[in-house]
């Protein structure tokens, strides 16, 4: 049986919890290659592969197919675009690109090599999203009228890369992000326009809590993503006949943990239950597939540009009302 061999850029806790466990789980790949600052901890996650201590290693190791970009967000443009040129496919951390235009540079450098670029949005590989997409699918709910839903947490601290802005830090590219890609999801698409927003700066310059509203595909939304607000994430699709509601206040990051779907439609109202599930591997099972040639499920590339689009705008209004 053919099988993908993945390389992995960076080991950071991202890497080390979800990303190298999910490739060695899933079906078709195997991880081949890894490359970090302490190539100690490259070698303990594939202690049967290679360990590097130079990203470039990796991209150009002839026995790696593909490469996931584990880093932070300003390593994602110029390591994704060098994997592209190697003829890797590649599977990048979210968010794609720091800015609209950096997402652009690389579909267009998948474009231009013939590459497989996929933005690593996992949680939409999860039954429940999965089941959701179907009943907007079905008009179980009607014509998608308003999407609201937010990402929001208290506990990033002083010194946290998340907060320099030089790596691409901020609330709307960490946490944000989610809620934007399931607008791009839920409608489709594009982005249209701003129409509020509320922004709270840190000292260092980036979006400590960032909240918008903003039509999309033609849909009204309203998001929300925060490192200074009390854990909460919640995602509500209303349509003209129903609601469908992800429950559990684990709307993104539902991992290996029972997971809900409130749905109100033309049949009633009910919950629906899903059983535990890594949708990391299950994110990687497709891409291996796509890889392969092989059926799979994979989000539009596109998705990755209206999110990019819309975190632009919404920093940009924030930035003019300092």
């Amino acid at each position: 049986m053919m099988r993908v061999r993945w390389g992995l850029l960076g080991a950071g806790w991202i890497a080390r919890r979800a990303i190298a466990p999910a490739i060695h789980s899933a079906d078709l790949s195997q991880l081949t290659a890894v490359a970090a600052r302490d190539v100690a901890r490259a070698q303990a996650l594939t202690p049967a592969g290679h360990a590097y201590d130079d990203y470039a290693a990796v991209i150009d190791d002839p026995g790696v197919d593909a490469v996931y970009i584990a880093l932070c967000n300003d390593g994602h443009l110029p390591w994704a675009i060098a994997a592209l040129e190697a003829g890797k496919a590649v599977l990048c951390e979210k968010p794609l690109g720091c800015t609209a235009d950096e997402a652009r540079q690389m579909r267009d450098a998948a474009a231009r090599t013939g590459g497989l670029l996929v933005e690593a949005t996992w949680n939409l590989w999860h039954p429940r999203t999965v089941r959701a997409a179907a009943l907007l699918a079905s008009d179980a709910i009607g014509p998608l009228r308003s999407y609201s839903a937010a990402f929001v947490f208290d506990g990033v601290a002083d010194g946290n890369y998340r907060l320099d802005p030089t790596r691409g830090g901020g609330a709307l590219l960490d946490v944000g992000c989610y809620p934007l890609t399931g607008a791009a999801w839920a409608t489709g698409g594009p982005f249209g326009s701003v129409n509020d927003v509320e922004v709270v700066w840190s000292d260092s310059g980036v979006d400590l809590t960032a909240g918008a509203r903003l039509s999309m595909g033609g849909v009204s939304v309203n998001v929300r993503g925060s490192f200074r607000e009390p854990h909460h994430e919640a995602l509500v699709l209303q349509g003209d006949h129903g609601q469908i509601e992800m429950t559990g206040n684990d709307a993104f990051v539902s991992w290996l943990q029972p997971s809900s779907l409130r749905v109100l439609d033309r049949d009633g109202e009910r919950v629906e239950h899903f059983a535990p599930v890594d949708p990391y591997r299950l994110m990687v099972e497709n891409v291996s597939r796509a890889v392969l040639g092989q059926d799979c499920w994979l989000p539009d590339p596109q998705w990755s540009i209206v999110v990019a689009e819309a975190m632009d705008a919404i920093l940009a209004v924030g930035a003019a009302r300092r």
